[in-house]
């Protein structure tokens, strides 16, 4: 991909980066997009936003981006969606986050800096798999805890 190419992608990304998470002015300052909008529909709206945010993932692939910067925006999508699901608290998630506003940073970095922000991609793809080992062996201990406490319940008495 040649350098032309590769700026009318960065290009293209940005605007739909905005019109997803920046687009719609609110008082108060506040600016939150359609990804936000398309989460308050029930069942489809978090998959259709995720769709759309899989895009720039899909630009970030053509543009060479490393695979530690797509784990993490991967990652980032993921996020977004998964506590996006969440009512009320995902939609709040989701105007606040801006996983895509995010992803096209990662990218814009990644054409200046790419071994920084792989290294940087790198240690967040780290944390997040110890993150979640670690909310895997809590959720174990828990469980084990749990169908402990109702054994003894229903123990000779």
């Amino acid at each position: 991909m040649n350098a032309s190419s590769k700026q009318d992608a960065l290009v293209q990304v940005r605007g739909l980066a905005r019109l997803l998470d920046t687009s719609i002015p609110l008082p108060g300052g506040i600016r939150i997009g359609w990804d936000a909008v398309l989460g308050l529909i029930p069942g489809v709206g978090d998959g259709a936003s995720s769709l759309l945010s899989l895009y720039i993932v899909l630009q970030g692939v053509r543009l060479g981006a490393s695979r530690e910067v797509l784990a993490r925006m991967v990652g980032n999508v993921a996020l977004e969606t998964l506590v996006g699901a969440v009512p009320f608290l995902g939609d709040v998630f989701d105007a606040a986050f801006k996983a895509n506003v995010r992803n096209v940073r990662l990218l814009e970095e990644h054409m200046v800096a790419p071994d920084t922000t792989r290294r940087a991609s790198r240690a967040w793809v780290i944390g997040a798999v110890v993150a979640l080992l670690t909310l895997f062996s809590l959720s174990m201990v828990l469980a084990v805890l749990a169908v402990r406490a109702l054994l003894s319940l229903g123990g000779p008495g």
